[in-house]
């Protein structure tokens, strides 16, 4: 009596199969490129202290803008500046992080960002 064991079909459909697997690697790669491209022009802007300290980043983690409202340039409280700067700043590139990890997540359908294998 023959053994059976295996891939159901016979090692026939192996090649077809390893071939779609390639073509949709690649197609997947080409959607991230895409993605990450799209991502690299978006902007993010994110303000500190009510409003008197703007920064926009850019998908490239790239400090943009700085906008100051004159009430917070106080040169007797530098550290305040210095702190309302660095909270915006923060803020706005974790804006740029989340859409990143949101467009990426959608791309690989929840792989955890890589490929299984």
């Amino acid at each position: 009596m023959a053994k059976r064991g295996g891939f159901p079909g016979g090692g026939m459909g192996m090649p077809g199969n390893m071939n779609n697997l390639m073509k949709q690697a690649q197609k997947m790669q080409r959607q991230m490129e895409e993605s990450r491209k799209e991502l690299e022009e978006k902007e993010y802007t994110a303000a500190a202290g009510g409003g008197a300290v703007e920064i926009t980043v850019s998908g490239k983690k790239e400090i943009v803008k700085v906008k100051l409202s004159e009430e917070v340039v106080d040169p007797d409280d530098i550290e305040m500046l210095e702190d309302l700067i660095m909270a915006a700043a923060n803020q706005a590139f974790r804006q740029m992080e989340e859409d990143s990890a949101a467009a990426m997540s959608k791309l690989t359908g929840g792989m955890g960002g890589g490929f299984p294998f």
